[in-house]
């Protein structure tokens, strides 16, 4: 979307003001990374993932079982 500027469909619900990003790339503002599945963290809130996905994902974005106690029973 960034890179290119062809209007999609699929993609008009997006809000960010995507030809001040593309502008900043051009300008080497920002530079695009490619992040592989296996590190997306964003997909713990997004799909079903195997229990150590899951567990590995809640770990690096910090999160904490606020009821843990209570499963542990005290």
């Amino acid at each position: 979307i960034a890179k290119n500027p062809t209007f999609h469909e699929r993609t008009k619900h997006i809000k960010v003001d995507c030809h001040l990003i593309r502008q900043q790339i051009q300008e080497g503002l920002v530079t695009l990374l490619h992040v592989p599945s296996a590190n997306q963290l964003a997909d713990v809130f997004t799909k079903s993932l195997y229990p150590n996905s899951f567990k590995l994902a809640v770990s690096k974005l910090g999160l904490h079982n606020i009821h843990a106690h209570l499963e542990r029973g005290y």
